[in-house]
């Protein structure tokens, strides 16, 4: 019989918010606070399991707010937990990349912490009556880090660049048709047909470059040296060791940014990064674990936040390269395999409870999410659907998982192979580096089983949905099912958000019938910020944006 956890805690916090499982997507929370005290409050904290009670002391503070300073001062040190793969946007790979880069660019429009959309290096736009072409009028005030000016030629370069290269994401940049310099100052994008989410696409993807500077240096020379608008100007990348980015002087965001130099130290070992934090080596840690979480309370200097991410971790399965002709494509395998895994243990003894399982590909708090039954762990039911499928004596698959990126997936990865084996189901598993892995992702090349997670950052799970199962024209995709894509693009064209909401919760119900993953779990995550950070704001998609993030005592 499994060990099941029951973790409660009971805190004092400086920012209490709620995390509804039905509410729109949370903001981070506050769980403990450390500071240097005038008086020291303790507290009992009871964590109730089966086998003992922990108590923790909480050190709390009345915090005052410290006013940003006028100008630029002082080193944000940011650790990562993997190598990012590039600075270009277009080209990350993942969300450690992302964020690195975004300090150094800008878009069109831009999506605040509410969600809502605000002009950036566009300062108004307007949209068709027919919802298919969309004018942007361009500030006129803006200039690349290398002086050049910032117009409508550099957005209709940008996005010739990008649709055509081949990279990772050049997928959202094809969804326009067109994109016309009307003047100086003006650009019209023209689309398909009415997209729903088109505009935010736009302000979470599609970042200008200088286009006199690319065609100089080309990408090779760009890749060494980016170069955007954005609030931090690149200084330098030291292969494995940092990347280190200074203030832009000429920022046309007024009062941005608050740090003079940010660093972001690639440290993927969780052990590192913990003893980073506790020495003030690193101002920000992120991804740890409840346990090293939990192991930070009471450090001086040290504050430790907890919020629910907008991610589903998931296993792949693949019928688009090397999953084809494989037993997984008879969705009653793929059904056995969902409830032939123990979600629940996993969450409880990996995560001390701190997730929920996934009932789906549409996380908690995104539109549309239904509540759709799970799968529940059966490994009797799941012997059953195997025999029904023809493999009543299983089969033997390759898996791979990759090393490092997320908080004890590794170990999550080693209890799905082992739950498949007690059904007969052989997972060889291999553990890779992260980097090589999201390689072989975008090619295609993963083995018929492979395990990763996403997040979405617009409060709808279509990037999610269309990048994981948009079959061979999506660079992560691993799966194409006529049905859903067909799904998909009506609920892109669909603007009215109640009518949108229902179709995801349609393609939920199809999904739970069909599935394309073995659907694991959403986090929370617990992240470690050193005292002296203020106005540090992480959202739940794990998007870091330090524009306005500012130290003290620097």
């Amino acid at each position: 019989m499994r060990t099941k956890l029951a973790a409660i805690l009971g805190l004092l916090v400086v920012f209490s918010l709620l995390l509804a499982a039905c509410g729109p997507t949370p903001v981070p929370q506050t769980i403990i606070q450390t500071v240097e005290v005038e008086k020291e409050v303790e507290k009992e904290v009871t964590v109730v399991e089966t086998v003992e009670v922990e108590k923790m002391v909480e050190v709390v503070k009345e915090v005052t707010a410290v006013p940003p300073p006028e100008g630029p001062e002082g080193t944000l040190v940011r650790a990562l937990t993997t190598f990012p793969n590039s600075l270009d946007l277009p080209q990350c790979a993942e969300r450690n990349a992302s964020t690195t880069a975004w300090h150094m660019y800008d878009t069109l429009l831009w999506v605040n912490e509410e969600g809502i959309l605000e002009p950036a290096l566009a300062k108004e736009w307007e949209v068709s009556e027919d919802g298919s072409e969309y004018t942007f009028y361009l500030r006129d005030d803006v200039t690349f880090h290398n002086g050049e000016p910032f117009n409508a030629d550099a957005v209709v370069f940008s996005w010739e660049r990008a649709k055509d290269a081949g990279f990772e994401y050049s997928n959202l940049w094809q969804l326009a048709t067109t994109v016309e310099k009307v003047d100086d100052y003006t650009v019209k994008i023209t689309t398909e047909g009415p997209d729903a989410l088109f505009l935010t696409t736009v302000a979470d993807n599609w970042a200008i470059i200088p286009p006199q500077y690319f065609q100089e240096v080309g990408q090779a020379g760009f890749d060494e040296h980016p170069v955007g608008t954005g609030p931090y100007v690149f200084v330098e990348w030291v292969k494995g060791d940092r990347i280190v980015l200074k203030a832009n002087p000429d920022y046309w965001r007024e009062d941005t940014p608050k740090l003079e130099n940010l660093i972001f130290r690639p440290i993927p070992e969780s052990a590192t990064r913990v003893a980073a934090i506790q020495t003030g080596e690193v101002d920000v840690v992120t991804r740890l674990s409840s346990e090293e979480a939990q192991s930070l309370l009471g450090v001086p200097n040290v504050t430790v936040i907890k919020y629910a991410q907008a991610r589903v971790y998931y296993i792949a399965f693949n019928n688009v390269s090397t999953g084809v002709g494989q037993p997984t494509e008879d969705p009653l395998v793929r059904q056995a395999m969902n409830y032939a895994v123990d979600i629940e243990a996993i969450i409880d003894s990996l995560f001390n409870g701190f997730a929920k399982p996934a009932i789906g590909f549409v996380a908690t708090g995104e539109l549309g999410y239904d509540n759709v039954e799970p799968f529940g762990y059966d490994p009797d039911k799941a012997r059953e659907l195997l025999a029904q499928a023809g493999y009543p004596d299983g089969f033997e698959m390759d898996m791979a998982c990759p090393a490092g990126a997320y908080t004890h997936f590794e170990e999550v990865c080693e209890a799905v192979a082992g739950y498949l084996g007690e059904v007969g189901i052989q997972a060889n598993l291999e553990i890779m580096e992260s980097g090589h892995y999201w390689e072989l992702e975008a090619a295609k090349e993963l083995p018929p089983l492979f395990g990763d997670s996403w997040s979405a950052t617009d409060g709808e799970a279509y990037r999610r949905l269309i990048g994981a199962l948009g079959g061979e024209d999506a660079a992560y995709s691993s799966w194409t099912d006529e049905k859903i894509i067909d799904m998909l693009v009506e609920i892109k064209s669909t603007v009215d958000q109640e009518e949108r909401a229902k179709l995801y919760g349609e393609l939920q119900v199809y999904m739970r019938d069909n599935p394309p993953f073995i659907y694991l779990y959403e986090p929370y995550t617990f992240e470690a910020i050193n005292t002296r950070v203020q106005d540090y704001k992480p959202r739940p998609a794990e998007n870091y944006f330090l524009f306005d993030t500012f130290v003290v005592g620097d």
